[in-house]
């Protein structure tokens, strides 16, 4: 089946116990409803993640609709997902503007990430899921996940929080709040709802508390003699003024209809090294939403894992070659269909037409590109630590041992090389650094050691050495109390 449903009983909510079916479908206003559930459980991230990026929001929304049509008939409709904007390259982003790199050089590097993902689903198709876990075990990919989460603290740190502090504090608060108290399908939506929060509370303290003086990234550059310059530097240095929190000037000249901006991509050797680790995030999440998926369905979906993440790789390539944010299966969706038991692909070609729509009204991204930077601090602050910590939601679901310095030691020394930036210069104009650094020195590192483990090795443990007998029980530690 690729397009075409059958009616589900009367077309009315499923009965208690069973579920509406890929292929199948309720009436058709119920289904648009359903379908707007998913728009509004995409929309946070798939708008919060471009910004952050630096790029265009409207496009990002635009294209995620085409990549989750396309995704839909690659699959056959047997995997309903939504593709919504990729968290996996935000720090990649950072650290190739931070190079120099545009907009330009940023969907350059993420669109051969996307090809090479979609080869890797090729692969997969005729090789079997089992190369995944051969190649890239979870503690590789857990490992992979939690550094490209932390590495960026620091943008949180010196780019967004800074802008306004308060709210940004105020934002976070209001983040970490929701997710605790609210429940259910508003639980799903928190950061879409401390958006607007931080949005509202800006607007307000625009009009009570007056301007914020702040530096804005890329703007108010100043030389040594004060006077303007264009770019920053070790002579023209950005200079904090006052400004408003939220600036409408740009809605108001935004169009209600239009097609959003387009660029083609540029293509840097430094800034696709800087990408392609986030292919590793990428497998693991399409890998984890098809087994999810399997689970609540009932279906087998091992068979189509491959296309799946094919489909996945060619939604990236697409949208960043005409300038969009890259794509990926979205969990936010899969909370939408275990809380609906409603699992129909009907709903997502009705979120992704809806979608398409949203990225035709340059009004509209030109408001979400208004979001104060003080606002971003609050959410990135969630976001960022969310991303780190799923790598260890992998880890732990997986039952991966750092007890066995093989697992311990190559996760611990890409962490740091990630977290830390640290870069070593291969030449001239061929740096490792961050997120690429920390990939290859965990890919490497695991398997490299796995070959050398002696045959006898019995896993002791650096942080905690365990004693083990072969072939029988673990002895416990020596009691070493004083007392």
């Amino acid at each position: 089946m690729v397009i075409g449903w059958k009616l589900h009983g009367d077309g009315r909510t499923p009965p208690p116990g069973e579920v509406v079916r890929p292929d199948e479908r309720l009436s058709w206003p119920r289904t648009a409803g359903i379908g707007a559930q998913h728009v509004v459980a995409m929309f946070g991230a798939t708008f919060v993640f471009p910004v952050v990026m630096g790029l265009d929001p409207n496009l990002a929304i635009m294209m995620s609709g085409v990549a989750t049509v396309l995704f839909l008939l690659i699959v056959g409709g047997r995997v309903p997902s939504y593709l919504g904007t990729s968290a996996s390259f935000v720090g990649a982003v950072a650290a190739i503007r931070a190079a120099g790199g545009d907009s330009a050089t940023v969907t350059g590097a993420i669109l051969v990430a996307g090809a090479v993902l979609a080869l890797i689903g090729v692969l997969i198709h005729f090789a079997g899921g089992e190369v995944i876990h051969r190649v890239f075990p979870p503690v590789v990919t857990g490992a992979v996940v939690m550094l490209i989460g932390f590495n960026l603290a620091p943008v949180v740190a010196t780019v967004y929080w800074p802008q306004d502090q308060w709210v940004a504090l105020a934002t976070l608060g209001f983040a970490v709040l929701t997710a605790v108290l609210l429940r259910g399908f508003w639980a799903r939506i928190t950061i879409l709802l401390a958006l607007v929060f931080g949005y509202a509370l800006s607007w307000i303290l625009d009009k009570t508390a007056g301007m914020v003086t702040s530096v804005l990234p890329g703007q108010n550059l100043l030389d040594g003699a004060g006077k303007a310059c264009p770019a920053e530097g070790p002579y023209c240095v950005a200079t904090a003024f006052p400004h408003e929190r939220v600036d409408f000037s740009g809605v108001k000249a935004a169009d209600w209809f239009g097609f959003p901006s387009l660029h083609g991509p540029d293509f840097k050797t430094s800034a696709i090294l800087l990408a392609l680790p986030a292919v590793i995030a990428l497998i693991a999440e399409n890998t984890g939403h098809v087994k999810a998926v399997s689970a609540m369905t009932g279906d087998d979906l091992n068979p189509v894992l491959g296309r799946a993440i094919t489909a996945d790789g060619i939604g990236t390539t697409l949208a960043s070659a005409v300038g969009g944010s890259p794509t990926t299966t979205y969990a936010e969706n899969i909370g939408v269909m275990a809380a609906t038991r409603i699992y129909s692909t009907a709903a997502y070609y009705v979120a992704a037409i809806v979608a398409v729509l949203f990225g035709l009204c340059p009004k509209f991204g030109a408001l979400v590109a208004a979001t104060p930077g003080g606002v971003l601090g609050g959410i990135t602050v969630v976001l960022y630590g969310m991303i780190g910590l799923l790598g260890a939601k992998i880890w732990i679901e997986n039952r991966v041992d750092f007890a066995d310095p093989v697992n311990l030691v190559p996760v611990a020394a890409a962490i740091i090389l990630a977290i830390g930036n640290v870069t070593l210069q291969i030449t001239d104009d061929f740096p490792l650094q961050g997120i690429a650094l920390g990939t290859i020195a965990v890919l490497v590192g695991y398997h490299v050691l796995n070959v050398l483990r002696r045959p006898d090795d019995s896993g002791g443990g650096v942080i905690a050495p365990a004693e083990k007998e072969i072939g029988g029980p673990v002895r416990p530690a020596p009691n070493t109390d004083a007392g």
